[in-house]
């Protein structure tokens, strides 16, 4: 395969790469929709809150923890060998999801699901890289975030009809004809490709990767369920695992062959795509938090029909993302991204003035407008982080830029999830006085508990349903603005260090390294 023009069956095989990853994506976003029904304890497994979270963290924290180190053994093993090995065990897992007997058993599968998405994700962008030429790079990893964004958006609707006629674990039993169709087609399809000359092994360094971002993961979770971060059994794991990580970047660039040159930082195009990625995916996640919440209980939407009101999302990223790269050359990275956070900023701006009255047709305007800002910031941020490093090590550059991504969401969740639920909670006190100590602590957790607790008093708990309303409703208003500042300052940050139009040129004037690779 010649690097400067690419695999000839290229394009073919960027639809077998996003079809495979839609049984992953889709899988994050489908699980929520089942959440009240696996908890039930007739038609579910009877779980409790603190098992539902840890049935979606279990995933997330395997993910995140092993992304990087199967992006690094991706590259020295063979990543359409690691994307095989990964779709076989996601599907498996699915399998065991489908079929768990009780909550336990549920979050040991979706952790083990997590081991077969971190293989998956990064090798996909890896393979892309390496079988697509510099001149189309842009615009396949704009089609690649595309799928994604399509993922995220019927992941709602298809769990909705899912559990309307099915039993709950469907939403699991999806995935496995998923993975055998996704399977055939990459053994018959995707060529093989790895690092030519791969240098020694760092167990060193694979091994500190690991226990620190799954330590700084798990305290970001404790954080979030118990709604404050400064108690032990957050800060403990946070601080040892940002140690551990301290740790980690000094034995790499202590040695001659490390797992990740961390000296990559020192290239602006690469830390400031990095760090622009991270926060706006911290302030998307954890503002877009409170949007499943918004639409189904206080604007009284069906799982289905708040899944399809998504679909503006989903296509304004069909529509941009695969263009993103002409806006980019022509704008240059430094302009059109500060213009796509901008965007960014008032849409996560206008959920602060939206309430029960709010027509839904403004509300699908933000969400278009959302997507579409969304779209021009994945592909050239994701771009700008593979084409900074040699395509040897396309792994490692793809595990890293989805490792910020799943850690800086995840912080998103926990960080603004607990602004709206210590925000709720106060509002509510005093709407939920006259109950009795126990039923005014259950009610006060969340806007689902308020609900919850008003539905058994009956006639009586009607009087808790307005307040609850507004109650969350200021808690929103709180948590959009505090997503907003964030992206604002991410502004000012693009504005700052992102490289700009003559900048970028040169960078697309690198070398481009051989690359040894067989069909397959």
């Amino acid at each position: 395969m010649d690097p400067m023009t690419g695999h000839p069956r290229r394009w073919g095989i960027l639809g077998v790469l996003v079809f495979s990853l839609l049984a992953v994506v889709l899988d994050n976003t489908i699980l929520n929709v089942a959440m009240k029904t696996i908890a039930d304890e007739t038609a579910g497994l009877g779980a409790t809150q603190s098992e539902l979270e840890w049935a979606i963290n279990s995933y997330t924290l395997v993910f995140a923890g092993l992304l990087f180190t199967f992006g690094v053994i991706g590259d020295r093993t063979g990543r359409k060998r690691m994307l095989i090995i990964g779709m076989v065990l996601f599907g498996l897992s699915s399998l065991a999801s489908a079929y768990a007997q009780d909550p336990t058993q549920l979050i040991l599968a979706r952790a083990a699901m997590g081991i077969g998405g971190a293989a998956i994700m990064p090798a996909t962008l890896a393979i892309i890289s390496n079988v697509f030429p510099p001149g189309e790079r842009g615009r396949a990893i704009g089609v690649w975030a595309a799928g994604v964004g399509l993922a995220v958006a019927i992941g709602p609707i298809t769990g909705g009809l899912l559990i309307e006629h099915f039993w709950w674990g469907s939403v699991f039993l999806i995935n496995v004809p998923i993975v055998i169709v996704a399977t055939i087609l990459i053994t018959t399809l995707v060529p093989e490709s790895r690092d030519p000359k791969p240098s020694k092994l760092d167990p060193v360094g694979v091994v500190l990767s690991i226990i620190g971002l799954v330590a700084v993961v798990y305290g970001i979770i404790r954080g979030g369920e118990l709604a404050t971060f400064a108690g032990a059994e957050v800060l403990v794991p946070t601080l040892f695992g940002l140690a551990v990580l301290g740790v980690f970047v000094w034995w790499e660039r202590r040695i001659d062959h490390p797992v990740f040159d961390v000296r990559s930082f020192a290239d602006i195009r690469f830390s400031s795509a990095i760090g622009m990625m991270g926060i706006v995916f911290f302030a998307m996640m954890g503002g877009m938090f409170f949007l499943t919440f918004y639409l189904q209980i206080v604007l009284g939407y069906t799982p289905v029909q708040a899944g399809a009101l998504m679909i503006p999302f989903a296509a304004a990223q069909l529509i941009f993302a695969p263009l993103s790269q002409r806006v980019t050359q022509r704008l240059g990275a430094k302009l059109s991204a500060t213009l796509s956070m901008i965007l960014i900023t008032f849409a996560l701006g206008s959920y602060a003035l939206m309430d029960q009255n709010t027509p839904i047709v403004l509300i699908e305007i933000v969400f278009f407008v959302q997507g579409a800002a969304m779209a021009n910031i994945m592909p050239p941020a994701t771009t700008a982080i593979m084409e900074s490093l040699p395509r040897e090590k396309a792994g490692v550059g793809s595990a890293m830029s989805n490792t910020v991504r799943q850690v800086a969401g995840a912080l998103g969740v926990a960080v603004l999830g607990s602004v709206l639920s210590s925000s709720y909670r106060g509002e509510i006190a005093p709407a939920l006085a006259g109950l009795p100590a126990g039923a005014q602590h259950a009610a006060g957790e969340s806007i689902m508990a308020t609900m919850g607790v008003a539905q058994e008093l009956g006639a009586r708990g009607q009087a808790l349903i307005q307040p609850a309303f507004t109650a969350f409703i200021d808690g929103m208003h709180v948590t959009a603005l505090v997503s907003a500042a964030i992206t604002l300052a991410g502004i000012f940050a693009v504005a700052r260090w992102m490289p700009g139009k003559q900048r970028n040129a040169k960078h697309a004037e690198k070398r481009e390294p051989v690359l040894s690779s067989s069909r397959g």
